[in-house]
């Protein structure tokens, strides 16, 4: 079994915390957890891909783990287009070569708009459990979809601002309870997890991200010129492969379906049956297979 070890990387604005496995390897991939989330969700299927001959690197998105910002004065900004830039510089300064970038839920986002805005950055990318272009704030929802994001618009109030900063772990656990078909993980799991919740910086950072995403919330100025670059959607040439679990029950697949068009090199879809919002926990082999599977076409 390869096992990870832990390293830190400095970039504009953070000291990035990651795991990393196989560092001597010729071919890289990098795993963008989510929210609520951390790095150590990948250990499975970075283990199955680091065995297949791969330098695996899984970075603590901003406010996760022991990632931290640079200067006290950075906003603790969660904005999406943040997170790409990160990613961005993330690959940068590790001076990564055409990387295949993977990422699931907030990292899917970052995945995408990091491609979006460095054409040719990666070899291959991966959305897990989230569809291209469903970022924008004008954008129709159905009732449905409204009421699976209703932690969004909690998140908007001062009192869920209040009951989010008093308990953030139990807050980030009814999402964990939800989300997925039930029995998916045990206490032990989520009490791990939740230890890169403690970053001093998460409750920022996440209620910043929710509010920013409709409107709620101004960006850091620092991002304006990347956030023009997304609008209108870039088409992305990158090769493309989007994995959503059939029972997500916070972004069913229709959310995913339909994104043909975003794409002018290859894309690929695939659904996991029985699989809910964290396909890269609940089923570690068959997300590793379609990675390897599609990294392996030119």
């Amino acid at each position: 079994m390869q096992v990870a070890e832990k390293k830190f990387i400095k970039t504009t604005r953070l000291s990035i915390e990651y795991l990393e496995w196989q560092p001597t390897a010729a071919r890289s991939v990098v795993l963008v957890h989510g929210w609520p989330d951390a790095a150590r969700t990948w250990n499975p299927v970075a283990q199955l891909l680091a065995a297949a001959g791969y330098r695996v690197l899984a970075p603590s998105l901003r406010g996760y783990g022991e990632t931290q910002f640079l200067e006290a004065s950075t906003p603790r900004s969660g904005e999406l287009v943040a997170l790409g830039r990160d990613l961005i510089d993330f690959a940068h300064a590790l001076n990564l070569q055409k990387p295949a970038l993977v990422g699931h839920d907030w990292g899917a986002r970052a995945v995408a708009i990091a491609a979006g805005l460095t054409p040719g950055l990666a070899s291959h990318l991966a959305m897990l459990s989230v569809g291209y272009g469903t970022n924008d704030p004008t954008q129709p929802l159905a009732f449905e979809q409204a009421r699976c994001y209703w932690y969004h618009w909690f998140m908007a109030t001062p009192l869920g601002e209040k009951t989010v900063r008093a308990d953030p772990r139990g807050f980030a656990r009814i999402m964990w309870d939800t989300w997925s078909p039930p029995g998916w993980f045990d206490q032990a799991e989520f009490d791990q997890t939740a230890a890169a919740f403690d970053n001093p910086d998460w409750i920022d950072v996440t209620l910043h991200s929710y509010r920013h995403r409709w409107g709620h919330a101004q960006g850091d100025a620092f991002y304006a010129n990347d956030a023009a670059a997304l609008n209108p959607l870039p088409i992305i040439a990158d090769p493309m492969l989007v994995i959503h679990g059939a029972a997500d029950a916070v972004n069913p697949v229709e959310t995913s379906a339909g994104k043909e068009a975003f794409f002018s090199g290859r894309y690929e879809r695939v659904l996991l049956d029985g699989i809910g919002h964290f396909p890269q926990r609940e089923a570690p082999a068959a997300v590793a297979q379609a990675l390897l599977d599609f990294f392996g076409k030119v």
